[in-house]
This record gives structure tokens, C-alpha cells and sequence, in this order.
């Protein structure tokens, strides 16, 4: 029977697909007023196509929230292989990972260093389904204690709370390629350790192992003497939420209109940021934001994935995982400026509501960027 026949006027093919995933969404579990019994539920029907995937998930947010709970809260760091496949790429903000039997050893001595540790999910944004794949984005808050010696060195006693984001792309109950955002200069400080040591420390462990300094002088932001694009390239947006969003990012970061802000976040936005701060309204945002750019005024910012689902809490949630390369020119959050190259990889959830952005999560790791201004200077 074509669709015609079934009464009423005929759906767009196009119309029917936007739809079925809207609905799809709609039955996919959402983090928020949850709680962690409920996001990994033992009788729950499964809600969503998940060919391939083990049969205690549900949903891909079943999925990420309960695989990440069974590997780091309940210890069966083997699931690794299991969930992730033999040659997966995991990027982090202080080096890059080729291997799953790397990542159960880093998971492990993680576990060694913070055994009380406690990873809390804060909210998945996803998009995707099981015959493309799904691409989720991840936000942990995480507790706990630096009782052991580990990758910090020896324990101070001191505890700890940070926010890290893990953007993974899955197929078939393994993860193939991974970013991770992890605040590891909110957790240094609490600690009562010295960033620069840390800094310095990892910049010559990267010196031994022969990586290069690499600076090829302009970025993309601007071409030659001209200005910067009129306007933002939008071709990865998904709906027209998403290319306003990537609009505005242009505006603010390669634009320099700072005072866009005002426009796109609500008067009594929350702000919560690197170093666990939390900030509330328009002028709080555009001060922050100055510190990084004011950092490295020559920035190209390029945002490199989005993807939004609707939020039981009304508007919706957009996630954008981006990247800021430049060089420390500039006073900022980084102190006098250095010269050296920089690459800032961060990530980013919005929460907004009738156009308005009214919870802001960004992450970006401050020790990233200090480790490698050390790198620089010892690689002179």
C-alpha cells in the first residue's frame, strides 16, 4: 500500500526517516533525574535496534553508561575486549593511543592510582544506529582519592572531583575510535602537586620517545591578509539547531564577536568549566572565553563533530567536539606568553532552550597546554 492509500497527504521519504529517528530518540534513555539503576535497567525491554550489541544493553545510552560502570566501577577492566577492537584509535589531551591492550594497561594503572575513584554519568548525546554506527558523547564527573602511588606519583591522601568527556564511535558492542577530554590539571591542584613539574615531567618523557616539535606556521583561520569567513561552514550539521550553533561558534571564536554571546546565552546561563568553575551568566562566559583566545589570539577554531537529541527537560542537548590550534602569543589563563605552538582539544555540551543557551559544559585540559609550552621549551 503506498502512502497515498493510507489516508491523508503523502510523507517526504526524507520527512518519514527524520521521524523514525525522532522517535527512536524519544524511547532511548535520557541521563537526567535518572538514577544509575535506571540507566542500566536488569527488565527492561530492549528499545532500540542494536544488532550486534550484547543482550543486557537496551539502548546506546544503556550501552555506554552501563559498559563504562562494569569496566571502571565494578573492575572487569577484560571487558576491553570485548568492547573496544583490536585496533582502536583513542585520542587524549596528552597523547594518542593505537592499541586495546594499551588501553587495559592505562586503565589499570588508573585503578592503581585512585582506587575509590567513582565516575558518575552526567549526560550522553548521541546520534546514529546500529547499521551505520552510533557516535556517543559522554560526560563524566568523577570522585575520589589519590591514596595510591601511580601516574601522579607518590599518594597524597587528598581527594577529588573533575569532569572528563569520551566521545566514542561504536559498532556492533566495540568502540573503534575515541576522544577523551579528561580535566587533569583540576585533579593536579586538588591534589596539592605543582602543574609545572607534572608539566615538565611529561614533556620529557614525549622528548625520549623522539616526537617532534611540529610548527607550520599559519593556521586556517585566515588566508593570507584577507578577514575571516563570512560565514560558518556548516556542512556537518544535522538539523537547523545545529548549524545555529556552528554559526555562533564561528561568530565568537574565528569571528572575534564576542558580544554574540550576549545574544545566544540566557541571562542566568550556568557556565561549567575547566578546574570544576562554575559561572553564572552572559558576562561570566565572554570573560572566560577571552582567557582562552586571549591565550593564543591567533587560534583557528574548527569544530570537528555535533551532534543533539531532544531533553526531556525541554529544548534540546548539542554536543560539539572541537579544536583550537594557535600560538601562545598572548596573556591569558596560560600567564606571559611563550610563542610556542598550541593545540587545544576540547568538547562541549549545551543545553538550550527557546533558542538559548542555558547550561553550558566545556572542557578543555589546562595541563595539555602546559605540557606542551615545556615540551617547547626543551625541545629548543
Amino acid at each position: 500500500m503506498s502512502d497515498s492509500d493510507k489516508g491523508g497527504k503523502a510523507q517526504p521519504r526524507a520527512a518519514r526517516e527524520e521521524s523514525r529517528k525522532s522517535t527512536a530518540q524519544q524511547q532511548v534513555l535520557q541521563v537526567e533525574r535518572r538514577d544509575y539503576v535506571d540507566l542500566a535497567p536488569t527488565n527492561r525491554p530492549r528499545s532500540q535496534s542494536l544488532a550486534g550489541f550484547e543482550d543486557c544493553y537496551t539502548d546506546i545510552v544503556d550501552y555506554i553508561v552501563r559498559c563504562t560502570h562494569r569496566i571502571w566501577d565494578e573492575r572487569d577492566v577484560g571487558l576491553i575486549y570485548t568492547h573496544y577492537t583490536h585496533n582502536p584509535v583513542v585520542y587524549t589531551s596528552l597523547g594518542t593511543i593505537y592499541t586495546r591492550e594499551e588501553i587495559v594497561r592505562d586503565t589499570i594503572q588508573r585503578l592503581v592510582s585512585f582506587p575509590e575513584r567513582r565516575g558518575m554519568a552526567t549526560q550522553v548525546i548521541w546520534r546514529g544506529d546500529d547499521v551505520n554506527g552510533f557516535y556517543t558523547s559522554h560526560l563524566v564527573t568523577g570522585t575520589g582519592r589519590h591514596t595510591q602511588f601511580g601516574h601522579f606519583g607518590p599518594p597524597t591522601g587528598r581527594s577529588f572531583t573533575s569532569r572528563t568527556f569520551a566521545d566514542c564511535m561504536v559498532f556492533e558492542n566495540r568502540i573503534y575510535r575515541e576522544w577523551i577530554v579528561a580535566d587533569n590539571m583540576a585533579i593536579v591542584k586538588q591534589l596539592g602537586l605543582d602543574p609545572d613539574v607534572i608539566a615538565a615531567d611529561k614533556a620529557r618523557a614525549l622528548l625520549e620517545r623522539g616526537l617532534p616539535v611540529v610548527d607550520v606556521g599559519e593556521n586556517d583561520r585566515l588566508n593570507g591578509q584577507y578577514p575571516p569567513e563570512t560565514k560558518a561552514d556548516v556542512s556537518i550539521a544535522h538539523s537547523d539547531s545545529e548549524a545555529e550553533c556552528l554559526t555562533w561558534l564561528h561568530e565568537v571564536f574565528n569571528k572575534r564577536m564576542f558580544g554574540a554571546i550576549r545574544k545566544v546565552y540566557a541571562r542566568n546561563a550556568m557556565w561549567h568549566g575547566p578546574l570544576m568553575k562554575e559561572m553564572v551568566g552572559p558576562a561570566a562566559v565572554t570573560q572566560q572565553l577571552l582567557g582562552l583566545v586571549g591565550s593564543i589570539p591567533d587560534a583557528n577554531y574548527t569544530a570537528q563533530h555535533i551532534c543533539s537529541v531532544p531533553c526531556e527537560e525541554g529544548g534540546e542537548k548539542i554536543a560539539v567536539r572541537w579544536l583550537m590550534e594557535g600560538h601562545h602569543l598572548g596573556y591569558g589563563v596560560l600567564g606571559a606568553p611563550t610563542g610556542h605552538r598550541l593545540a587545544v582539544m576540547g568538547m562541549s555540551h549545551y543545553h538550550v532552550v527557546d533558542g538559548k543557551i542555558v547550561d553550558d559544559w566545556t572542557l578543555y585540559d589546562e595541563l595539555s597546554l602546559r605540557t606542551q609550552m615545556k615540551y617547547g621549551e626543551l625541545s629548543r
